[in-house]
């Protein structure tokens, strides 16, 4: 059951039975992005739809034959690894498919009229007013000069659905509603002064402004903490039982889709491999992929803590009493905050979005200045080193950002990103640095071919790897890991985190891992630091923060982890609690 009292997810059948649900919404506002005819079968309805993508290698297929269904009312859940064709399938469905994209074959049908992707006129009648659209990054879907507040109003002015005073009201509601703090402040901001996390409740606010009838969110909570993700899938719950709104929910969160969806439907390679009721495929999957997933899943499948580590006397790095203030925004973003970390030892830093990890986890590597405090790495005062000094001591930590989108030059090939440090480095003659980036990619499951194609043609996750994969290019012995798997599905996830776990044993990589994802911070971390409010509430080992927490928020933090109500103990004979 969720948060919200749903039995069956974010807006189940029993909520929907007695919901106030006005099907001639559905005709007022449509415009001509569809060929009427009498309603009734699903409200969406993609039949047998192939996809290709033209690349510098030749043509790409993305989807392959997929078909879906989504009821009014219904929540369906599409997960699948990166690459399966989860976010073309998603702008498919609202004709906002790139110019390499080319559809084949199949049919789209919104409430059983059909879509013409080539008219454009039509189809910005029905995205917002009908159909709302979560898009995955929030760093890149936000107009960088306009108000945050004004973007949001500007959904309603577009569909003439408020004027301008009313939709401003309208957005400060909104901003509320998905669990924005102060939000006649955050209305007057622009995107950068907002956290990642915030960014993403702007583009909810946005999806929801005009009350469509589908929510199509592509990993919506992807960049969110769970106290605030739970937020907003409950605001998500409310909208169903309020309106009968159905959602397509994108994710690779398998907890989230486990606890939240009526229905699942498993995307691989292009292909629809199963579906059905949400309780019926995870207990009882049918497919190997299928299987695979869940096996890989932190949350359904979880494992043991790390065994406890005797601490070093010595330890890698250390931070003493960090405090800095943003003026211009007045936010304290870190208030006295102190820690150590060992060679060989991941310390996770976790909290809310804005709560300060990431600003924290930049003046430790020298990337923004303290207004006090110090930073030692390694026995040198990382503070106050200059030039020369602290160009050789970088070499020696990388950071692994949050956004796979922006992190890459789009104008580079993928191996050139990976071996940039090395060249920055004067590491080897060109010959050996190419053998290194063939290397790097089989370290984070990618092909060797992979080092021609440039980030456009490239997953989220895949993005994210070779991100990972430029920070490993150095050897260094710490690594920032800023949310370095929020953007993978959950059997890549596995993946990377067995990569760095394997790294770390044989070379005492010391991690400061910085994730809203308690699943897996769980399952990688010898210890872990709370964060509210710029300032550490709370810090111990992983086994005794997760059984025994002793400050309220850390509580908090702690119950709102997805709870499905089922736990993948065995697949194919496979003990998974071990």
């Amino acid at each position: 059951m969720s948060a919200s009292g749903s039995p069956t997810g974010i807006g189940g059948a029993e909520t929907i039975e007695h919901a106030d649900v006005s099907p001639g919404r559905s005709t007022s506002r449509s415009g001509a992005a569809v060929t009427r005819r009498e309603q009734a079968g699903p409200l969406l309805r993609v039949a047998d739809l192939y996809i290709a993508y033209r690349s510098s290698s030749g043509p790409v297929d993305a989807l392959r034959g997929a078909s879906i269904e989504v009821e009014r009312g219904e929540v369906v859940a599409l997960v699948g690894e990166s690459g399966s064709g989860k976010s073309t399938l998603a702008h498919a469905m609202i004709g906002l498919l790139g110019d390499s994209a080319r559809i084949v074959s199949g049919s789209i049908e919104f409430a059983d009229e059909q879509v013409d992707p080539t008219d454009e006129k039509a189809l910005r009648r029905l995205r917002g007013a009908r159909v709302g659209f979560v898009p995955q990054d929030p760093g890149l879907s936000l107009n960088p000069v306009v108000r945050v507040g004004d973007q949001v109003a500007e959904a309603l002015l577009v569909h003439r659905l408020a004027d301008r005073r009313g939709a401003r009201l309208q957005a400060l509601d909104l901003l509320e509603e998905v669990g924005l703090d102060r939000p006649e402040i955050r209305a007057r901001q622009y995107p950068h002064e907002l956290s990642g996390g915030q960014r993403q409740r702007v583009l909810i606010a946005i999806a929801l402004a005009c009350g469509p009838e589908l929510i199509i969110a592509d990993e919506p909570t992807s960049a969110l903490d769970a106290t605030v993700a739970r937020q907003v899938l409950d605001r998500l719950a409310e909208r169903i039982a309020a309106r009968g709104t159905a959602v397509l929910l994108i994710t690779h969160d398998l907890a989230v889709a486990a606890e939240r969806a009526d229905r699942l439907v498993v995307l691989a390679q292009g292909e629809v491999v199963e579906s059905g009721p949400t309780a019926q495929v995870l207990a009882r999957p049918a497919h190997p992929y299928t299987r695979r997933l869940l096996a890989a899943s932190p949350a359904l499948a979880p494992t043991g803590f790390r065994p406890p580590r005797t601490r070093a006397e010595s330890p890698l790095l250390s931070v003493h009493a960090l405090h800095k203030r943003f003026h211009a925004a007045d936010v304290t973003a870190v208030d006295d905050v102190e820690f150590t970390l060992d060679r060989g030892e991941t310390l996770a830093l976790v909290g809310e979005s804005g709560s300060g990890k990431s600003t924290t986890a930049r003046i430790a590597l020298r990337l923004t200045e303290p207004d006090s405090g110090t930073v030692t790495f390694d026995g040198h005062d990382l503070t106050t080193a200059r030039r020369r000094r602290l160009r050789e001591l970088r070499r020696r930590f990388q950071v692994v950002y949050q956004n796979p989108y922006s992190s890459l030059d789009p104008r580079w090939q993928i191996g050139d990103i990976i071996a940039e440090p090395l060249r920055a480095y004067r590491v080897g003659r060109r010959a050996e640095q190419d053998r290194r980036v063939t290397e790097l990619l089989d370290q984070v499951a990618l092909p060797a071919d992979f080092s021609t194609r440039k980030p456009a043609e490239l997953s989220g996750g895949q993005r994210q790897r070779v991100a990972i994969a430029r920070a490993l290019a150095l050897r260094p012995d710490l690594l920032v890991l800023d949310e370095p798997v929020s953007a993978l599905d959950a059997s890549v996830q596995a993946q990377i985190l067995d990569l760095l776990d394997g790294l770390q044993r044989d070379l005492a990589l010391g991690y400061l891992f910085i994730s809203h994802d308690l699943a897996v911070v769980r399952q990688i971390s010898d210890r872990v630091a709370v964060m509210r409010h710029g300032r550490i509430v709370e810090t111990g080992p992983t086994a005794t923060l997760f059984t025994d927490p002793q400050h309220a928020y850390t509580r908090e933090l702690l119950a709102a982890i997805p709870a499905p109500g089922i736990r993948i103990d065995r697949i194919d004979g496979k003990d998974l609690t071990r």
